[in-house]
């Protein structure tokens, strides 16, 4: 009989029945036999008169075993009973003895079961929630010192072509007060740094109780039983600094001092860094026999995918309404999306018909993108404004964009937060929206100060958050992380590299149009080349516009046509 243990599973890609000579996925788990079970198996065994009250649930649910102890007084019996009186566990020997005749008792594995997802719900509180926001509060206060340093360096510009304007008259007391500003810096960067402190301190802390949590949940059960619960401290709060302000003065020759202008710190309550809400780390929950039949397709899902020997084209739309298809966007419903480079946005449906047609400022930019409820978000650049059409064909204007015109936009698969590459005339940056329209991410430049982007029109999400851009301008694909961080830059495989439309997968890869050499490159995750994957052997002339949706189907929009065509490539 197969052995199914954690450690086991952990390097298979997916779990082995445990039932006899039976080698499929074993989604399925049995309480009761503590065996993992594949859905033809899990039918036979419910149907043994002696098995149909067994408790058998999906494998991420299962109860965690009882670990084998024997008694102290009776070396041959294992403990498995508790005795609630006595509070200590017992064999079936000592169970049977005058001396807790009488007694309440439970079952130790259930005990066992529910201390087990209680700890290991501790332990991933520390893991999922209080060392990624202790680190991301962190780089929030990094992010904070250089915003310090770049106000502070603006402030003494402006001091220093005050000082200028009046000449000789004012060196002394420029000097005076550019002191002023060195120590104000000082004093707010050792306040920065007190609390980097506190984070890095609180980090070590949180690595302990992680080590002791581990120690607790490997250690036998009587000890785990016994031990007291240990409490985790909570993230430490910290201020956001209240940067000072340059208030500009008037000046003449009686009073330099006094017209020229102060810095000061405004008189406001320092901003709290936003500590986001720990979400709650749930014990396993049974399913009942029902819920796992109606999630029975998604358990028969492949485990794996991978990349095909060939790519394959499975279909090939027409979409009438435009005369090419230079950005593509698939709907939960398979409806397209399609734009060309006059500003028309048209949706059709499966069978070819056209459903709707918009007017709008963009051309040859991804400034349209399905959302998660269905419905779809574009951008209007000249009128600097993001609009959302819902699923029953409803357009409302949602957010608006200030001075810089948003050319294209991508909802995020991921948690539905809106990436969208903006410019003026002088230069450009990706924004992060939240899904409810709120502004919460501005991303400009590297850690050097260097401008990210030039002319950021396509824009997409990879399944780890880093955001990927098309740059036509920087001829290079521009990738940062979730955090904005540069990760690096794909410049081509030849002397020139222009860019166009660009998706990613369910394995993380990187699909771009290359229009010099009219091909789509694939990418790993990291931004290594992997090959061409379509070129003009696979029927594509002009690839413009690239999208994936939730079959794993490769859509390519072509320049100078209104087709459309779909490829299979993962298998």
């Amino acid at each position: 009989m197969a052995t199914t243990s954690d450690e086991q599973a952990a390097g298979q890609h997916f779990l082995v029945c445990g039932i006899q000579d039976c080698q499929k996925n074993g989604q399925f788990y049995c309480n009761d036999c503590h065996l993992p079970m594949c859905e033809q198996c899990k039918d036979e065994h419910r149907k043994s008169p002696n098995n149909k009250n067994h408790d058998i649930v999906f494998y991420r649910q299962r109860k965690h075993r009882l670990p084998i102890e024997k008694c102290k007084l009776h070396p041959t019996k294992n403990v498995d009973i508790f005795c609630k009186e006595c509070k200590t566990p017992l064999c079936l020997k000592c169970f049977l003895t005058e001396e807790h005749k009488g007694h309440e008792f439970d079952d130790l594995e259930e005990i066992y079961a529910k201390k087990y997802a209680l700890w290991q719900g501790e332990f991933s509180k520390i893991q999922k929630c209080f060392l990624p926001t202790s680190e991301d509060l962190k780089t929030d206060i990094k992010e904070d010192v250089k915003e310090i340093k770049k106000i502070m360096e603006s402030i003494r510009t402006s001091m220093k072509a005050e000082a200028e304007s009046l000449k000789n008259l004012v060196d002394e007391v420029t000097s005076e007060k550019l002191e002023h500003t060195h120590k104000m810096e000082k004093s707010l960067l050792q306040m920065l740094k007190s609390q980097e402190t506190t984070y890095n301190d609180y980090m070590k802390y949180l690595g302990k109780m992680s080590d002791k949590f581990q120690e607790y949940l490997s250690t036998t059960n009587q000890k785990l039983l016994s031990s007291k619960m240990l409490k985790l401290n909570t993230i430490p709060e910290t201020s956001k600094p209240v940067p000072p302000v340059f208030t500009p003065g008037q000046f003449n020759r009686d009073d330099v001092a006094k017209l020229l202008g102060r810095v000061n710190v405004p008189n406001k309550e320092p901003e709290k860094r936003k500590i986001q809400p720990m979400e709650a780390v749930s014990t396993p929950m049974k399913f009942t026999e029902k819920q796992i039949e109606q999630n029975k397709e998604k358990s028969d899902m492949k485990p794996t995918l991978s990349l095909s020997s060939s790519v394959t084209k499975v279909r090939e739309y027409s979409v009438p309404g435009v005369d090419s298809a230079f950005h593509v966007s698939v709907g939960k419903s398979g409806r397209l999306w399609v734009s060309e480079n006059n500003g028309n946005l048209v949706q059709k449906d499966l069978q070819g018909k056209l459903l709707q047609k918009i007017k709008t400022s963009g051309i040859s930019e991804s400034y349209h993108s399905a959302t998660q409820d269905g419905g779809l978000i574009y951008t209007d650049k000249d009128e600097k404004k993001i609009y959302r059409i819902t699923p029953d064909r409803k357009i409302t204007e949602f957010i608006k964009t200030g001075d810089w015109k948003p050319i294209s936009i991508h909802s995020s698969r991921i948690n539905g937060d809106l990436l969208v590459g903006m410019r003026t005339d002088e230069e450009a940056k990706v924004t992060r929206y939240s899904k409810a329209g709120k502004e919460i991410q501005n991303i400009q430049r590297d850690n050097q100060g260097q401008e990210l982007y030039k002319y950021p029109h396509y824009i997409t999400e990879n399944i780890n958050g880093d955001i990927c851009t098309s740059d036509y301008h920087k001829h290079a694909v521009v990738v940062v992380n979730k955090s904005g961080q540069h990760r690096f830059s794909y410049t081509g495989q030849g002397s020139e590299f222009y860019p166009y439309g660009i998706c990613t997968d369910v394995l993380g890869h990187i699909l771009v149009c290359d229009t010099v050499s009219e091909t789509v490159h694939l990418l790993n995750q990291d931004g290594g080349f992997l090959s061409i994957i379509l070129s003009e052997q696979q029927g594509i002339e002009y690839p413009r516009g690239l999208c994936v949706d939730d079959e794993n189907n490769l859509y390519v929009g072509q320049c100078d046509t209104n087709t459309v065509a779909v490829y299979k490539y993962l298998e």
